[in-house]
């Protein structure tokens, strides 16, 4: 770590304007990047002050000298604790599977969502297994529909049976759930479902769009509408005109874009910046977010009038650890979807493995799950899964007992078993856990004594997976 408390990352790519990206990506989260320009220079770099400050790398899978797996086994072999991303193209597994097995951490796919990058380098550092909070339908993209999504639990059957019934019309639907629960899994199989489903399926990221380019992605814009308009730019509305729009973490988008974007569902019309005139479209929009957007409507950061125009039919997903049971039959279903990437093969899971993961509260939810068994699957050296190879969750899961057990005693335990502080979202969690249990389960009280509002009090029991009974 860097003498102002910036983490150190080392950025091994040939193309400058990524790296500018990248780089700008990474300071939001307090990183500072150093470069190097291929394999060999990067290698170099370990021996230099930057290097043994180093608290994580991130490499291309284009380097100029080629040898990417090469270049992970060099590095892992001079410094064999330091995290190593592989930056790669969509549908590169076979890339990522040979990185991982030369050393590599976890991978990520182009386009960067400055979220996702930022959750990989945090992961990484913290030693937690990085792999299994990356995306797994960045990994292995597939359409699945309604009959194929695996999960019995009535909460989440109630969910998909919403869901499958307003697949028919063109209303508006608002998937709420936390990070992973498989929001976007839900909006594909709506799309699949519908009369729609020989249209395009366009999906945005509102999360990962600049603000000030939010209008042009979505809307479109004219060949010199603003200061770098070189060419005609078609808009994501535009893109999906037939089909489906989906806007994923609605609740990041700025709110003058928001404004806009209620103009063109009340009317029918996108009007590109720098155009003459609207054009009527027709789109079925869903959008999903891991808020609670009536709290973000009531702190002002997302216009009812829009909310309203969203929800019509809301659905909402419950987190894995709602619906454990369904996790041997998920497991099993993203184990025979992993073994049809190239590299990797079938595998089987013991009944003890099972136990352990049905018995871990999985805060990255179903993707957090698959990525843990993409990784294990990566690195398995027999024929079936066993305990042995999932060692971060069950280091994890006791930790978290442990943690558990200290609050419910009348204490928060502020240091890991390393020395290292706990991250301040664990404190967090475990001070909400022990004022519920001291007050009795008396929300209005908890949330006066712990000096904040009760629709804060709920919304932070939802983002940090803690249950009002406690």
């Amino acid at each position: 770590m860097t003498r102002n408390g910036q983490r150190l990352l080392l950025l091994i790519d040939d193309e400058p304007a990524q790296r500018r990206l990248v780089a700008a990506l990474a300071a939001r989260g307090g990183w500072r990047a150093v470069f190097a320009s291929d394999g060999e220079m990067g290698v170099a770099t370990l021996g230099t002050q930057d290097g043994m400050q180093l608290d994580a790398i991130l490499l291309d899978h284009a380097l100029p000298d080629a040898d990417v797996t090469g270049t992970i086994a060099s590095l892992r072999e001079r410094r064999p604790a330091l995290p190593i991303l592989l930056l790669t193209a969509n549908g590169s597994v076979a890339q990522a599977v040979a990185s991982m097995r030369a050393g590599a951490t976890d991978f990520l796919v182009k386009p960067l969502a400055p979220e996702r990058l930022l959750a990989a380098l945090e992961a990484a550092v913290a030693g937690t297994a990085a792999g299994e909070l990356r995306p797994l339908t960045e990994k292995i993209p597939a359409l699945l529909g309604f009959d194929e999504i695996v999960g019995s639990a009535p909460e989440f059957r109630t969910a998909l049976a919403i869901a499958a019934k307003a697949a028919r019309a063109r209303v508006p639907v608002l998937i709420e759930g936390e990070s992973g629960v498989g929001k976007e899994v839900v909006a594909e199989a709506i799309h699949a479902a519908s009369p729609r489903a020989k249209k395009p399926m366009v999906t945005v990221n509102c999360g990962a769009i600049p603000a000030n380019l939010v209008e042009s992605e979505l809307f479109g814009h004219e060949k010199g509408a603003f200061p770098g308009a070189f060419e005609r730019k078609i808009g994501r509305f535009q893109q999906a005109d037939g089909g489906t729009l989906f806007l994923d973490e609605i609740g990041e988008m700025p709110l003058e874009a928001q404004a806009k974007l209620l103009r063109v569902l009340q009317s029918g019309e996108v009007h590109a910046l720098g155009a003459r005139h609207p054009r009527e479209i027709d789109v079925r929009v869903i959008a999903a977010t891991n808020r609670r957007l009536v709290d973000e409507v009531e702190a002002e950061r997302f216009r009812e009038d829009l909310y309203y125009r969203l929800n019509v039919v809301p659905v909402l997903i419950p987190p894995l650890r709602k619906r454990a049971g369904d996790i041997p039959a998920l497991a099993r279903h993203l184990l025979a979807r992993i073994a049809q990437q190239p590299g990797l093969r079938e595998l089987g899971i013991t009944d003890d493995t099972l136990r352990l993961l049905e018995e871990y509260d999985w805060p990255g939810n179903v993707r957090q799950l698959g990525n843990a068994l993409f990784r294990a699957a990566v690195l398995c050296e027999g024929s079936a899964l066993t305990k042995a190879d999932f060692p971060q969750i069950a280091s994890l899961g006791a930790r978290r007992s442990a943690t558990t057990q200290a609050a419910m005693a009348g204490g928060v335990t502020l240091f890991r078993a390393d020395g290292n502080m706990r991250p301040l979202e664990d404190i967090e969690a475990d001070v909400i856990r022990l004022a519920i249990g001291h007050y009795r389960g008396r929300m209005t009280e908890v949330a006066r004594r712990l000096g904040i509002g009760r629709s804060t009090l709920y919304r932070k029991l939802s983002e940090l997976g803690i249950e009002s009974a406690a």
